[in-house]
């Protein structure tokens, strides 16, 4: 799913919000998760998933074509851990009941 594909999504349901509001919405969830995990938070969605900033030390890498050591610097990287229930959602499991809506 993109993202206006979840705008869409979102306002053509139950709620009485038109696309410029849906897209709003959207824009402000997304930005303050990004904006957590850049200032070092975990974000933690209950059912869903958890996302954080991991470090990465500097290393040693190689070029994949000719085998020719590279170095590769330290850097941060977002991280996503899936919560319980999706993870049984994904594995066929049937999931304890969170959700208001029918899937």
């Amino acid at each position: 799913m993109t993202r206006s594909e979840l705008v869409q999504k979102l306002s053509h349901g139950t709620l009485e919000i038109n696309h410029a509001q849906a897209h709003e919405i959207v824009s402000i969830i997304l930005d303050e998760i990004i904006h957590a995990v850049d200032s070092g938070q975990r974000v933690e969605l209950r059912g869903f998933g958890s996302f954080f900033p991991r470090e990465r030390k500097a290393r040693m890498g190689h070029n994949p074509k000719t085998g020719e050591p590279v170095s590769v610097s330290a850097r941060r990287i977002m991280f996503f851990t899936a919560g319980k229930d999706l993870k049984d959602r994904l594995n066929g499991k049937k999931a304890e009941k969170r959700w208001t809506d029918e899937r």
